[in-house]
């Protein structure tokens, strides 16, 4: 992507009314101002808020909220050029239920209170295979710490990837954090599989499937 058309799309972010970017520096020192108040100042409603973190272009967050018009979902990226697709194209529809947030996942603490979040998705992130990106995988126990302050008690957390390392990772990862509560390595090749899983097909996961590749699912609580 180009630099100007980055430029046009970090303007643009700037006017949409779906779309928060607050400053790192705001973020750990006073947190966000609309922390414990995502129902009541931005949504303007008492549904249920899901999370999905590492939201790229959006795509996964608007079919969501197409499905569930009950639900309130957030999309949250550290990369606003990439969202802007997905912020944009909940506006055109009409999508009352979106948000994007441009944070660094690390900071999501400092955006939502406690048992504020009643589920959260992580929809093909990159796996970090290398030992030394251990701390960057969005599984990692210091990620899944940041996740339990802002997660209801009974709060899911979804995990859907095309990586069999990644997913071996966070099964066993899970095994000392929390409960798995459903996990399968080839959700399309398992006619048990929630409808939930297979549900939503993005861009990338149509791809995916035409390369042969196995998309794995896990549901977990922590």
């Amino acid at each position: 992507m180009g630099s100007k058309n980055k430029l046009k799309r970090f303007k643009e972010n700037e006017k949409f009314s779906n779309v928060i970017q607050p400053e790192r520096e705001i973020l750990t020192s006073a947190g966000l101002s609309l922390k414990g108040k995502w129902n009541t100042n931005f949504f303007k409603n008492s549904n249920p808020i899901v999370l999905e973190l590492g939201c790229g272009k959006g795509e996964y967050t608007v079919h969501l909220a197409q499905k569930n018009p009950e639900v309130n979902y957030i999309g949250v990226d550290i990369k606003g050029a990439r969202f802007w697709r997905g912020a944009k194209t909940a506006l055109e529809n009409g999508l009352e239920n979106v948000g994007f947030l441009r944070t660094q996942i690390e900071l999501i603490a400092h955006c939502f209170a406690e048992n504020e979040v009643d589920q959260i998705w992580i929809t093909f992130p990159d796996p970090q295979i290398k030992y030394k990106r251990t701390k960057h995988r969005l599984t990692h126990p210091d990620f899944l710490k940041n996740y339990k302050k802002i997660l209801k008690p009974e709060g899911i957390i979804h995990l859907k990837t095309d990586s069999e390392f990644l997913f071996g990772y966070t099964l066993g990862t899970i095994a000392n954090q929390g409960q798995i509560i459903y996990a399968h390595h080839n959700i399309y090749n398992n006619s048990d599989a929630p409808q939930v899983a297979t549900a939503i097909q993005t861009f990338y996961e149509q791809q995916f499937l035409e390369q042969g590749k196995a998309i794995t699912y896990m549901q977990f609580k922590l």
